[in-house]
């Protein structure tokens, strides 16, 4: 079977240091830091104080009423970014066949805030589960997230949430992907969402992973990762799709890969077996070679584990290329945001290719010996790029690289 080729022509992002495409862009340009105080929950007694939050946000720009209070923040933060990367893209779904329109998403935490409402009405103001007002426990299940994008824009297509934590961006822009190459849709919304959470904060906490103030990816004196925020979204069609109603065309997605290491729950597997099969497997997928990738957008979370591994699995993918090719962590400025990570990084690397202009990696001061390749220290860089590989890990293993290309006609 012919498969079609796919194709970007809308972006929608939430982020700590700006939304909307432009916003973030020119954010993320000036190398902006977005790692503040947290203010959505006391943090006393936590070793660290500092997150990526969205700040500023105002669902109202992009949702009714009536749908903002059927939401929590995650579907809120998701249903807006879907909204801009279809304005964007000149999408007016009531024009289009709506069951040709689909969504796939993914998150790590889904609706925690809903979960952690709960809680606290029941055990903190000690009321019975049954004072529980009546909609805040539906609208608790990660899968009402997608539903909700898919409600308040009007798909009736293929609608998915994927929970592969924080690989889970890439893992919904893959799916996409497969739904349009292969027919079974014209148009997808694809991307990832997630809210900032106490309980993951807790989490992160008690793994020691947190870092005290900055975010420093690759950085020798990095210590830890920040949690963070936020939700990106691509409006992706069939090329035929998108071609029929003169769409301008941002990017294309080239292919995707996927490879679970299974090694711990909570780091990856020193080898980098897992990330290697990924990014192999995306490259094979795209029908491209080492040779031809322009930039590296990394997982990138200012972890030690994560960093080296990484690093080790560019270097087994594109040999002595890896010396040479930039690699950039834009975690650096926005923090973690789990399920949104990589699909705001797919974001970012449409921006890059669409504009020539590389996103650094900020509070990079003194190189790693185990991290030495080029991690475009501070500044962004003026470079053509033809293509562009993101990597996205997970716990328990998840891997998955997406591929981006200039779009060439």
């Amino acid at each position: 079977m012919k498969k079609d080729r796919v194709v970007v022509t809308g972006l929608g992002v939430v982020s700590p240091i700006g939304t909307g495409a432009d916003a973030f862009w020119n954010a993320a340009c000036k190398g902006v830091n977005g790692i503040a105080p947290i203010t959505a929950f006391d943090t006393a007694g936590f070793r660290t104080s500092v997150g990526g939050e969205v700040k500023g946000f105002s669902p109202e720009a992009y949702l009714s009423p009536d749908q903002i209070s059927s939401m929590g923040r995650s579907s809120q933060l998701a249903a807006s970014a879907a909204k801009m990367a279809l304005a964007q893209a000149g999408i007016d779904i009531t024009q289009q066949d709506p069951y040709r329109v689909g969504v796939s998403l993914g998150t790590t935490m889904g609706e925690p805030q809903i979960l952690e409402q709960g809680i606290e009405m029941i055990y903190r103001a000690r009321n019975s589960a049954s004072g529980l007002p009546a909609d805040l426990p539906a609208k608790y299940p990660c899968g009402v997230i997608s539903a909700n994008v898919a409600r308040s824009i009007g798909a009736c297509g293929p609608v998915i949430m994927i929970p592969t934590a924080c690989a889970a961006g890439n893992y919904a822009i893959g799916y996409a992907f497969d739904l349009i190459s292969t027919g079974d849709a014209d148009l997808v919304v694809a991307g990832g969402s997630d809210p900032i959470s106490k309980i993951a904060f807790t989490g992160f906490n008690r793994l020691l992973a947190t870092a005290k103030e900055l975010c420093r990816p690759f950085d020798k004196n990095r210590d830890g990762m920040c949690v963070g925020e936020g939700a990106g979204a691509l409006a992706l069609e069939s090329l035929t799709h998108a071609t029929n109603r003169g769409a301008t065309i941002l990017a294309e997605v080239l292919g995707y890969g996927l490879g679970c290491d299974a090694f711990k729950m909570t780091i990856p597997d020193p080898s980098g077996s897992g990330g290697i099969l990924a990014l192999q497997r995306a490259l094979d997928n795209a029908h491209l070679s080492p040779d031809q990738v322009d930039y590296i957008s990394a997982h990138g979370t200012g972890t030690e584990e994560n960093d080296k591994t990484e690093t080790l699995i560019i270097k087994a993918v594109f040999g002595q290329k890896a010396r040479s090719i930039p690699v950039s962590s834009i975690k650096s400025m926005i923090g973690h945001t789990m399920g949104a990570a990589s699909a705001i990084e797919a974001v970012a690397c449409v921006l890059m290719i669409d504009r020539g202009v590389i996103l650094p990696t900020i509070n990079y001061t003194e190189p790693d010996p185990e991290c030495d390749l080029d991690y475009v220290p501070n500044s962004a860089r003026n470079a053509a790029i033809s293509v562009a590989v993101s990597n996205a890990y997970a716990f328990g293993g998840n891997n998955s690289t997406l591929v981006l290309g200039k779009f060439g006609g």
